[in-house]
């Protein structure tokens, strides 16, 4: 069994239809039980949340977790919810079998201690506010060139409808600022799970040091470039 850890950006019911999010969703359906779910801000989930932070990304997973009443499970983080998983499976090892880690990285662009990094999360936050979910804008050209490069005018029109259906675009630049602070340093040598930590050699949001760097502060974690 998966649960996979929300991250940015999901919906419940549009992740199925969409041409980028759906082969993988259904290739995980099909093998095992799948749960998965939206965290606060976004998709069918509560819009107008006072908190938006790690922590809370993490009281998300308990609460579908503790919900669900599930054994002991595998969990599947995408990106930045390799840190939500990461923080949960420290808080609980007796729920987590397995920790899958895909595309994803310790520490997030604010606290990397690189001026160069905080401007370019600066740069994407103002052109997020100012073009979301446009997808003639110069935002949508930016995103989609990184997310999904030479991507289909299929799966572009996609992401922008996607980034509509979701979330508001302050929201959205709200949950992107979370993910820039995330920290979880301090509790790699912590985890007690097997892991495997699957990172792109040629991804254009997280450089592949940023996976192997994750991988070699695990406790014998295995990991492999795509």
């Amino acid at each position: 069994m998966f649960v996979k850890a929300a991250n940015w950006l999901t919906h419940l019911e549009y992740d199925w239809e969409s041409p980028v999010s759906s082969p993988l969703l259904q290739r995980l359906a099909e093998r095992s039980r799948l749960i998965r779910y939206d965290s606060r801000g976004n998709g069918l989930s509560d819009r107008d949340v006072q908190e938006i932070a790690l922590g809370g990304f993490v009281r998300d997973l308990e609460a579908v977790t503790d919900a669900s009443k599930v054994p002991p499970f595998a969990i599947l983080g995408i990106s930045q919810a390799d840190g939500i998983a990461i923080a949960y499976a420290v808080a609980h090892p007796e729920m987590v079998t397995k920790l899958i880690l895909y595309g994803g990285y310790p520490v997030g662009r604010n606290k990397r201690g690189s001026a160069d990094e905080a401007d370019k999360a600066r740069v994407f936050l103002s052109l997020l506010r100012r073009d979301w979910g446009d997808p003639h804008s110069v935002f949508m050209r930016a995103f989609s060139s990184v997310f999904i490069p030479n991507g289909s005018p299929e799966q572009i029109k996609w992401l922008a409808e996607l980034q509509r259906k979701t979330t508001a675009p302050e929201n959205a630049a709200r949950i992107r600022n979370a993910c820039d602070d995330i920290d979880v340093t301090e509790l790699l040598p912590m985890i007690q799970v097997p892991t495997l930590v699957l990172h792109s050699r040629h991804d254009n949001v997280v450089p592949l040091e940023r996976g192997q760097s994750l991988a070699a502060s695990i406790r014998n974690a295995r990991f492999v470039s795509l």
